[in-house]
């Protein structure tokens, strides 16, 4: 998949193409059955799928202050927009200077000449273009105007999302469907299986490996720290078991991919006050992942974080929650047969 931060990089006379337009955060099950097919139709066409995106977030630049956290980094945004099977990605940064196109100076710079549009898919409740001033209507409009026709699916807008280009509020659905707003809800409050069931796929986190307080390794479980820079929205408090991607290696390596216990919070029982996000690879403690970027995904909830009255109690915890983790994800024991989880 082609990946495009700017309309510069897109080759002179690039199409025919089939575009659409959204801010895909969590890129969730709802987004993947629109872009798939939309990858189908432009097939039959003979012509190029292609999604136009932003950052930051719309809200982000017009109304910070209720700017939605999101699901995802940019890198794992595009992975997973790949994943669809998408030709291209237009990755356009967001700012007032963006925001001030009219209407049509967006669909004719972007869409028309750049991208070369033969179709365009949106929602019933597209808005775009300076003070959200064009609506599905201006779009068809625009289309007949400069050659491209317009497919209106549902779902494809997220009106419970936030806002698409140019605008500073949208109402909420009256109905719950799958969106980025709900999958948020529910990692927000820990319940990640659940959120999993609307994303299509674990809720993930990326980030570097830091150095932490080496508490882990004195105790007998050695963690993997994800440093401040960490793109992801970041789960309730709590101990979750997952799994750990190590982007520098191939998929298919060994240890490319490690079961692991992910824990998020401030350490109470050490009084800390620094909340952070690290994870214990089960069984191992002969990895040096320092520097290494890795992606956490969060498959269950165990528990949430407690304090415990003393060092025993708390690794004893741990101990069960390993025990835990190996059920919930079904991996083996060392010396001891595959376990399968349900």
């Amino acid at each position: 998949m082609h990946r495009w931060m700017d309309l510069s990089q897109v080759p002179p006379g690039f199409g025919p193409s089939v575009v659409t337009i959204g801010n895909f955060d969590g890129v969730h099950r709802g987004h993947q059955a629109v872009l798939r097919r939309m990858v189908a139709d432009a097939r039959s066409q003979g012509a190029q799928a292609v999604a136009v995106t932003f950052n930051p977030h719309p809200l982000v630049v017009h109304a910070p202050e209720r700017a939605p956290e999101q699901l995802l980094g940019i890198a794992d945004r595009l992975e997973l927009l790949a994943e669809t099977g998408l030709d291209a990605v237009l990755l356009l940064e967001y700012t007032l200077e963006f925001a001030q196109q009219s209407p049509e100076e967006f669909v004719q710079r972007y869409l028309a000449d750049g991208l070369n549009a033969r179709t365009v898919v949106v929602g019933h409740d597209v808005r775009f273009g300076w003070q959200n001033a064009g609506d599905l209507t201006t779009m068809i409009a625009l289309g007949r105007k400069y050659g491209f026709e317009v497919d209106v699916i549902a779902d494809i807008a997220e009106a419970d999302e936030g806002v698409p280009i140019g605008s500073v509020g949208s109402p909420g659905p009256a109905d719950r469907r799958w969106s980025s707003t709900w999958a948020r809800e529910l990692v927000l409050a820990g319940e990640v299986a659940h959120a999993a069931a609307i994303l299509g796929r674990p809720h993930r986190m990326r980030g570097v490996v830091v150095h932490g307080d080496a508490r882990g390794r004195k105790l007998g479980f050695p963690t993997a720290n994800l440093g401040p820079g960490a793109a992801g929205l970041v789960p309730a408090d709590g101990v979750y078991a997952g799994w750990m991607n190590r982007v520098d290696l191939p998929a298919g390596l060994p240890d490319a991919r490690l079961p692991v216990a992910i824990s998020v919070g401030t350490n109470p029982t050490f009084d800390g006050h620094l909340r952070r996000v690290e994870a214990y690879v089960l069984d191992r403690d002969d990895l040096d992942l320092y520097d290494e970027q890795v992606v956490f995904e969060f498959t269950d909830r165990l528990r949430p974080t407690l304090r415990f009255d003393s060092v025993d109690a708390l690794v004893d915890q741990m101990r069960t929650d390993v025990e835990q983790c190996h059920e919930r994800l079904g991996v083996a024991r060392p010396g001891l047969g595959a376990i399968h989880a349900g």
